[in-house]
């Protein structure tokens, strides 16, 4: 069974806020954070350090 990355990482997402309840401005700030580093020049970096 194959499932799309994207729904994976929502259903992950959602069960996270549900059980563990972070305040809304850190979801914000790890969400547009890791927006911002992937269209940075430390975007190879990070891909290389996570392969």
């Amino acid at each position: 069974m194959q499932v799309p990355l994207w729904f994976a990482l929502l259903v992950v997402g959602y069960l996270g806020i549900k059980l563990i309840r972070p305040p809304w401005w850190l979801i914000a700030v790890l969400l547009l954070g890791g927006y911002l580093l992937a269209d940075s020049l430390l975007a190879p970096v990070i891909n290389a350090a996570v392969k």
